[in-house]
This record gives C-alpha cells, sequence and structure tokens, in this order.
C-alpha cells in the first residue's frame, strides 16, 4: 500500500464536483517503472510502445543501475482506470529516454497532471521530468518507486535532494500493487484540487 511521506491527501470530493475523465501523465526516468505503474493500474489492455535495446543504442541511452532491464517506451505507454463512479482516469506513460523527449509536449496537451516516478538509487534520472513540468507550470506529484535492493529515505531528504518545493507531495508506491497505484493517483488529483482551490482563492481575494 502507499505511504505518504508528507501530508497525504485525502479522497477527493463529492461526485458531482468532479470532471468525468482526466488525463494523468506518467514520467520519470529510464527504468524508473512507467510501464510497470500503467500496466498495473489499467483495467484495460494496456497500450504499449517498448523496442527493445540494441548495440547501437550503446553510448547513447543511460543503462547504468537497470542492467537487468532489456525494452524501452519508444513513444507511449497508455491505459485506463475507473477512479470513482464519475472518474476514469486515462494515463500516458512517458518516454524516459532523452532522446524520445520530442513526444513529451504532444503527451502533455491537456494533461491534468503528472506522476514523477523516482528511482533513490537514481535519483538524477527523473531531474529533467521535474524541470519540464515546472516549466510547463503542470502540477505533480513525486512518486517514490519501491524497488527491493533501494534504500528508504525520508520524505525531505528525497526533497532536498530533488529541489522540489514544500507544496509538491513526495509519496511512497509500488508500481507492482494495484492498490497502491491507485491511492497514488487519488493523491495526484487530491492535490489538482487543491492547487486550483488555492488559485480560485488568490483570484477572488484579487
Amino acid at each position: 500500500m502507499i505511504q505518504a511521506l508528507s501530508h497525504e491527501p485525502s479522497v477527493p470530493g463529492p461526485a458531482e464536483d468532479l470532471p468525468q475523465a482526466v488525463k494523468i501523465l506518467v514520467s520519470g526516468g529510464f527504468g524508473t517503472g512507467k510501464t510497470t505503474l500503467v500496466s498495473t493500474a489499467s483495467e484495460i489492455t494496456p497500450f504499449h510502445t517498448e523496442e527493445r535495446l540494441t548495440r547501437s543504442g550503446i553510448g547513447i541511452d543511460d543503462t547504468s543501475g537497470v542492467g537487468e532491464k532489456t525494452t524501452t517506451t519508444v513513444a507511449m505507454d497508455f491505459g485506463r482506470i475507473a477512479i470513482h463512479d464519475r472518474l476514469d482516469l486515462f494515463l500516458f506513460g512517458t518516454p524516459g529516454q532523452d532522446r524520445f523527449w520530442f513526444m513529451w509536449d504532444e503527451l502533455a496537451s491537456g494533461a491534468l497532471c503528472a506522476v514523477v516516478l523516482v528511482d533513490t538509487r537514481r535519483l538524477d534520472a527523473s531531474f529533467a521530468s521535474i524541470d519540464y513540468f515546472e516549466r510547463r507550470r503542470l502540477p505533480y506529484v513525486v512518486a517514490v518507486n519501491v524497488f527491493d535492493d533501494a534504500r528508504v529515505y525520508p520524505a525531505e531528504t528525497v526533497r532536498a535532494a530533488l529541489d522540489v518545493d514544500v507544496t509538491v507531495p513526495v509519496l511512497s508506491c509500488d508500481a507492482r500493487q494495484r492498490a497502491s497505484v491507485k491511492q497514488l493517483l487519488v493523491s495526484a488529483v487530491t492535490h489538482v484540487l487543491r492547487v486550483e482551490e488555492l488559485l480560485a482563492g488568490v483570484g477572488a481575494a484579487e
């Protein structure tokens, strides 16, 4: 199950306050578990654009720390999950390698928010994703994926290492466990609702 490493969000409000369908990006560095998360969460047969890693990628793709990985997403992953009676989430996983980043702008179009997966053994692999969403001002949450041989760090240690603002939820999840992933997605939607409420309050005050 998911553990909130900082300010655990609550479940979203009444159904009438929620949109019927939203788009969420699942991002992060190469090998952080994006494809696994989409596959775990999806209630339909997920769509993947994975290709085998080949010798031609040597010197181009950084596979350090993911030596057993044999495939990579070259366009996107796609899945769908019902969070609420009136709320369906469409999940779009982004490619993790920088040579496929040209796909990100297309995938980010119309997205409500993003989930940035991180691996504590390779935090630097997810810097680019965080920078991207901050530049676009797209709300996001950081999800520390559980790996069997990875050390567990306090939320504030991860936050400081990633230079993430205190307003961004830093959570822990296991991309292999559906209940954990579902709660993570609920947390992401809740975060967006809170951000929108805050912005609406600021606008009213002005």
